[in-house]
């Protein structure tokens, strides 16, 4: 762990959802390093969310596991129950619960759309409208930081590109994309800052098959200008900035880390 003295977020409370594993636990790992006080949220692996506290403490971190299906309302108002009984308050929302059950558009099921968009979008109304009534009823405590509160959504760069065969997954992701917007435009004035991560293709579990192999990942590759995968430590690193009070006149922006995918590869060599 760095110096206190000059982290980013010390002194405060962030709470990153789906956060056992991949991405989530990538950013909650980066939040504490800055002196953030962790919260990770899962909502089924009891032992991928303890491995990510055991390794934030193991740095000189604070962090508490907390269980929620973020698609469930009584869930999530006892998890930010739980946040404050613990904590006191919330000052840093990392919106990264999310799921892909993919399956052609004509096979899809009724279930399988409901349950993408019930994580993926309905989690993140949810999370977000409960630290939005935090932080307007604290305000900013210019000591914690310039701002009363931060949300950050993770996207997706199928927020852009269409994705055939995934329709559940790139729907939600383009909500994500106006609920973030809609919510930046209504807390302004709160001082209340709203933006979201667009990863592209980052090392984690939920998509191993299409790098883990030599193979796989030149095939991979040929999406990516930048002719590397996305580490977790990418989004980390984009989160901490984004929750930070460098970026504080940043608000209602989607943050591409994506290596250049949204630049449409196909076209490198005159399309």
């Amino acid at each position: 762990m760095e110096n206190k003295t000059t982290q980013k977020l010390k002194g405060q409370v962030a709470l990153v959802t789906g956060a056992s594993s991949g991405i989530g636990a990538g950013v909650a790992k980066a939040l504490a390093a800055e002196g953030a006080k962790v919260v990770v949220n899962y909502a089924s692996s009891l032992k991928g969310a303890q491995h990510t506290v055991d390794e934030i403490k193991a740095a000189g971190g604070e962090a508490i596991a907390i269980k929620a299906d973020v698609s469930n309302e009584a869930e999530v108002l006892s998890m930010f129950k739980e946040m404050y009984d613990t904590f006191g308050t919330i000052d840093i929302l990392v919106n990264n619960a999310g799921l892909q059950k993919d399956a052609k558009f004509v096979d899809m099921t009724l279930d399988e759309w409901n349950t993408v968009l019930g994580i993926n979008l309905t989690g993140q109304f949810l999370c977000a409208r409960e630290a939005a009534k935090e932080f307007i009823r604290r305000g900013v405590v210019p000591e914690r930081s310039k701002a009363a509160g931060k949300i950050i959504c993770m996207s997706s760069v199928h927020e852009i590109i269409p994705w055939a065969g995934h329709v559940n997954y790139a729907a939600s992701k383009g909500g994500v994309m106006l609920l973030m917007k809609s919510i930046a435009q209504e807390l302004a004035q709160y001082k209340i800052r709203v933006n979201s991560i667009a990863p592209g293709a980052i090392k984690t579990p939920i998509n191993n098959e299409a790098w883990e192999t030599p193979e796989a990942e030149k095939k991979l590759l040929k999406l990516i200008p930048y002719n590397r995968v996305g580490e977790t430590s990418d989004i980390g690193a984009a989160a901490v900035w984004l929750a930070s009070d460098e970026s504080d006149y940043v608000h209602g922006i989607t943050l591409i880390v994506d290596g250049g995918m949204t630049l449409y590869p196909g076209f490198q060599d005159n399309g």
